[in-house]
Formats: structure tokens, sequence, C-alpha cells
């Protein structure tokens, strides 16, 4: 009875241990993201010493990033790609090629910056002198008391909106830009984060774009990128998404963006604190003024009109006016605007008003810009890279960055097609999905989560985009793996995706000083069938827990 009993107690342990062993999973997926130029034999030691840690801890793979522009490629970088493959299998980790993405645009921009996501003006009146025409605002757009000198006690005249005047927002006559007096912002955040503002609402025309500029000087700002411009529509769209970059402690600087007015017949703009934390922050000299022609993009799908304004009739290229472009096109908002230059023999007298239908692209918060993502050759660039890819990796996997598409189905090429905006999202995902199985029949694709997810991005009004984004995910293919990476709804993204049959990875860390966000991920994942993997992701090249990250998940006490 005796041995009986022991054997039965030793059988509960046991499963005890199993059940506790199955709570605690160690995922055969763990990975580590890396993205490195390959200008330089530096970048390949980078990844050497960060492969070596990752192998030591238990990892099994590297995210590679940036190889969608792989076709760009000197001899010497693919020498170096050959040594990133020769380290990874001696390390026994796998390479995940990432890249293809319009929200981020970057790669594809690198081929053609004219295959930029493109906005719609109508009308921009430019006015014909003897040998070139030059842009002449006429929109009714005004902004009044912008560098603030008319003010009782701390209240600015003129601003609809002005957020606790003297308790965080105060009239600084002793600090300013130029006059006699500043906006100072401060008292803000603390426990968690805050927005202060003013606000003005400003009439403008549809479809037109307007710059705004201000000086900004910060002390002990936390984060530096808290100060912003907005442009709010009446259904609260912001037009103008922006982040300077500006120090936490920072002397007086111009910083400048623009917005396209779109739809709206009227905005609130915006300037102030935008969740902030900590610190000081002084603005001064808004100006908003209407701008023509400032980085307009010359595409196919991007068509350009001149025409008179008395006549309507329409005036050609080449003949009339010499091809119109913006020299300087980088998709900021500190150059100056474009002429038209006439062409002898042309029809363009001078005094002739001319309006001008164009599209322009633009930077989302400070360094985003999308690529159009119906653009033909956008696709004939990808389809470049997947067999070089598959030359120098051989990979099992890819990973599509299609993430944060903030701006598309604005441009005349998007419209034209008469899809939804899901279903463009949608056939940019199955396109790239075929283009891979082309070159590699079994591989493995896998795409981050948010653009996809119903407790994220896809949503009915998102950024810039024109239409919905609701249901994208029954576009994905079915055994395309989902990375998730919004921490705060983890659970909610992770039991979404499982429950529909797809294979999840957590997109873990982001830059943290501790491994509470991968903990929290491992918890998560452990809830759900379907988990796979959990990969340590740092945009700011920070690798210093990556020892740690690599125990947790590898061992699992």
């Amino acid at each position: 009875m005796m041995k009986r009993i022991l054997a039965i107690l030793a059988l509960l342990a046991i499963g005890g241990a199993l059940f506790a062993w199955a709570g605690k999973k160690i995922y055969p997926d763990r990975w580590v993201y890396v993205s490195r130029s390959f200008g330089s034999d530096r970048d390949v030691e980078d990844i050497r010493n960060i492969a070596r840690t990752a192998s030591e801890h238990g990892l099994t793979g590297i995210v590679l990033a940036g190889m969608d522009r792989i076709s760009l490629g000197t001899p010497a970088y693919y020498d170096r790609l050959k040594q990133v493959k020769e380290i990874a299998d001696s390390d026994r980790l796998e390479i995940v090629p990432m890249g293809f993405g319009t929200g981020y645009g970057g790669a594809i921009l690198s081929h053609d910056k004219n295959l930029a996501e493109g906005m719609l003006v109508k009308g921009a009146l430019f006015v014909a002198g003897q040998t070139e025409a030059r842009f002449h605002a006429d929109s009714p757009a005004r902004l009044l008391n912008g560098g603030f000198e008319e003010f009782s006690g701390n209240t600015i005249k003129h601003f609809s909106t002005q957020d606790q005047p003297g308790v965080k927002t105060f009239v600084d006559t002793h600090v300013f830009h130029s006059g006699k007096a500043s906006l100072r912002i401060e008292n803000f955040g603390g426990a968690q984060e805050e927005n202060v503002r003013l606000a003005q609402q400003i009439r403008v025309t549809p479809n037109r774009c307007y710059r705004v500029r201000a000086w900004v000087k910060t002390e002990g700002a936390a984060p530096a990128s808290l100060f912003s411009i907005k442009a709010y529509t009446a259904d609260h769209r912001d037009l103008s998404p922006f982040e300077p970059r500006l120090g936490a402690t920072s002397d007086w600087t111009q910083v400048s963006t623009a917005f396209n007015s779109w739809y709206a017949d009227r905005i609130d703009l915006n300037v102030g604190v935008f969740e902030g934390l900590a610190g000081k922050v002084w603005v001064d000299d808004v100006e908003l003024e209407e701008v023509g022609l400032t980085n307009v993009i010359r595409r196919d799908g991007a068509p350009l009109e001149v025409r008179d304004d008395k006549t309507q009739t329409v005036y050609q290229d080449g003949r009339d006016f010499a091809a119109i472009s913006d020299p300087l096109l980088d998709f900021k908002w500190t150059h100056e605007m474009p002429v038209i230059h006439l062409l002898p023999g042309g029809r363009i007298r001078s005094g002739t008003r001319l309006r001008v239908d164009y599209y322009h692209g633009t930077t989302i918060y400070n360094d985003q810009v999308s690529a159009c993502p119906s653009e033909p050759k956008v696709y004939e660039i990808w389809k470049q890279q997947f067999p070089l890819i598959e030359k120098y990796f051989a990979p099992k996997r890819y990973f599509l960055s299609v993430d944060e598409v903030r701006l598309f189905n604005r441009c005349d090429r998007c419209r034209r097609r008469h899809m939804a905006a899901a279903a463009i999202l949608g056939d940019t995902i199955t396109s790239l999905y075929g283009q891979i199985r082309a070159v590699n029949p079994t591989a493995e694709v896998l795409v981050w989560s948010d653009m996809f997810d119903p407790n994220h991005n896809s949503k009915s009004q998102y950024y810039l985009v024109d239409g919905a984004l609701t249901d994208t995910w029954e576009y994905l293919p079915k055994d395309v793996g989902v990375v998730c990476w919004y921490y705060e709804k983890r659970r909610e993204s992770l039991e979404f995706f499982s429950s529909r049959g797809f294979k999840t990875i957590a997109g873990a860390y982001y830059d943290a000083d501790d491994l509470k966000n991968p903990e929290g991920w491992l918890e998560a994942l452990d809830a759900v069938p379907g988990a796979a993997g959990i990969m340590y992701t740092t945009w700011s090249d920070k690798y210093e827990l990556l020892p740690g990250f690599g125990d947790l998940v590898s061992r699992r006490r």
C-alpha cells in the first residue's frame, strides 16, 4: 500500500511539474531585431557581437531590417552580406530578412522620390511674369496674434482655447524671440503625460497646402519631442502629425511643418505641448501661410495641370512651360517654393493668372514619408529584391514591414483603382506574399500586427488615409504569422489573431531600462494557442539587456 501511495504521489508531482512547465513555455522563435546599412565593415562587426551574445543566451534568429533596398548594393555591400550569413550560420542563428512597406517608404524613395504618396492641391494661384510664374496666396487663411503681443494678464487674445492661463500657460515678457512677449508652458505632466496648448480656428480653402512655422525654446523638456503643431478638422482628424527634433534644453529654434487642408474649410490650429511630462517650453512668432508646388511629385499617378484662370485654357508642359519639379524635394517644409519657368514662344503672357493642380508628398512626425502602394513601379522595385535575398541568405521566412501606413489612397493612381482603403492595404500584402512565394514556395511570411488589428490601427479613421481600415485582417493569407507589438493591448491583440488561426509572435522590449515589457509579453503569450515566439526589438540600437532577455525567454524558470 505504501509503495502504491508513493507511486501516486510521484505521478502527481511529475504532473504538477509538467503543468507548471506547460504554463511557462519556451517558444521556438526567439529573435533579436537588427538594422544596419552595411556601408562599412563596422556594421559586420556589430552584428558579429550581437549574434554571439544572442547565441550564447539562447536566441535562435536575427531579424535583419532594410533588406528591401538590397538591389542598390555595391560589391563591398554584398561581400558584407556574405560575412553576415557566415556569422549567423556559425552561431546557429536563422536570418529573417525584413522590409517591404510603404508607410516608411524610404527604401522605395531611394529608387525614386516621386514614388511618394501624394496629396492633391487644387487651384493654387500663380501669376506670370516675363520669364516665370510665381505663387500668390489667395486663401482666406489668417492667423491672428501669432506673436502673442496682444494679451490681458496671462490670457492671449484671439485664441479660442488656452489651457489653464496663469497655471500652465503664461505670457512671458522677459523671455521672447521677438517683440515684447512669448507664450511659456510649464507645470505639466508629472505622473502622466499631458496636453497643454493654444488653439485658434482658421478658415482655409479645401485642397490647399499651408505651411506653419514657429520659434521654440525648451528647458528640461521631457520628452524632447513634446512640442507640436496640429491642425484639427471638425471631425477631429489631425492634418499635421508633426514632431520636431528639439533638445531637452535648446535655444530658440524655428520649426516648420505643413498640412493639406483636404476636405476642410476650417481647421483648429493648435500649438503647444502634447504628451509632455516635465520642463518648460517657450513659443513665439507662429506664422501660417499658403504655399504652392513645395514638395511637388511628378509621376503618372500624380498628374499636374496648369490652366488659365480666366479662359480655362490648359497649358502644355514642354510647349508653354518647362517641366515642373521641386529641385529641393525633401518632403520637409523649410525650403523656398519652386517657380514655373515659362518657355519662349509659349502661350502664357505676363500678368496671366494661372491655376495649378498638383500632388505633393510630406513628412509625418519627423522622418516618415509614405510611398504609393498603387504605383506599378513600386512592385517592380520590390520584385528585384527577392531573388537577391534568396541568393545571399536563402531564408526560411520573410518579415513584411507593412506597419503604420499613415498616408495612402490620396493620389490619382490610388483613386483610379476604385478600391476601398482596406482593400488597397490588403492587396499590398497579398502581392508581396505572391512575390515571395514565386522565389521561395515554402517560405513563411510574417507581418506586423498593427494595420490588421482592430485593437490598434485597423479603424475607421486613421491619420491621412482616405477611407476606413476596418476588417483589414480578412485580407491576410491564412498562413501568415502576425507579430504583435502593442504592449498595452497585448492580450486583446494576441487573442484576436490566435482565435482566427494565425500564428503569433511578440515584438517586445522597445528600449526600456528593464525586462518588464518582455515579461508581460511572455505572460500574455502563455495564455493563447498558436503563440510561437518573441523578439528583442530596439529602435535605438540598445542591446545592453540582450543577455538578460535571452536568458529570460530561453530558460523561463
